[in-house]
């Protein structure tokens, strides 16, 4: 049977985020240097994110690079951003046509001059865009961002413009890189490795976690649709019985 004859399109998440990891362990398998796999692994998002489209999901949000990444060989993260700058302006194109809105979280401003420029202005040119919208995590670390958005709300109380007691769940997530978007409610990594690494903490709270041995260049979009076959066998109670939930 085909993947999609078994996925029930009324019960879709319409948040999947992605830790898409094994670049480097792809190329050097194949005796090649890790820049290689980071090329591949373009045509793994360009794949799934067409999967995500025709399945319907809404948002798509991908580990790209962490604050922790800056940590490795120059040489490496010149290259990884160098790509991000050609893969960005090549593909803009493709984002008006198939109507997918770019985005992008993290510390932004940490990014290089050239790369943070053709990224604005893809976010710019693909703003009116209604269909899939395709996040980068950039820079990004979600322990930076819970601080930063505690941070943010203490200047709101400081000001007066927010009042301590009005603090809630709801507010912290407005104030977090995510606050415009709903919370992921299925998490993917590749690879084989069981770890979250420091990716949207808050956002996860009660999203499934599907974990899969093949490296991120491997992965396509049936490998997407296996995903959330999976998601859809699970019961979600968020704290309730089974009884109350069926």
């Amino acid at each position: 049977m085909d993947y999609l004859d078994q996925i029930d399109l009324s019960r879709l998440p319409r948040h999947v985020a992605i830790i898409m990891d094994g670049n480097g362990r792809w190329a050097k398998g194949k005796g090649k240097l890790r820049i290689f796999g980071h090329h591949n692994g373009v045509t793994s998002v360009r794949d799934v994110v067409e999967g995500a489209d025709k399945l319907g999901i809404k948002y798509i949000t991908l580990y790209t690079f962490s604050s922790e990444n800056w940590n490795r060989p120059k040489l490496e993260v010149m290259a990884i951003m160098e790509l991000m700058v050609t893969t960005i302006h090549k593909e803009v194109p493709g984002f008006m046509k198939n109507n997918i809105r770019l985005n992008a979280i993290g510390d932004l401003n940490m990014l290089p001059e050239k790369c943070l420029r053709e990224l604005n202005s893809a976010i710019e040119t693909t703003s009116g865009n209604t269909g899939v919208v395709l996040t980068l995590a950039l820079s990004y670390s979600s322990r930076r961002e819970i601080v930063s958005a505690a941070k943010n709300i203490a200047i709101k109380v400081k000001n007066g413009e927010l009042d301590v007691n009005d603090i809630n769940e709801e507010v912290f997530e407005q104030n977090l890189f995510t606050g415009d978007m709903p919370n992921p409610e299925l998490l993917i990594r590749t690879s084989g490795e069981y770890r979250i690494s420091n990716y949207l903490l808050w956002q996860i709270a009660y999203a499934e976690l599907y974990f899969t041995a093949k490296l991120w260049p491997d992965f396509r979009k049936e490998d997407l649709y296996e995903a959330v076959i999976d998601f859809q066998k699970r019961e979600r109670r968020f704290g309730l019985t089974s009884e109350q939930v069926n």
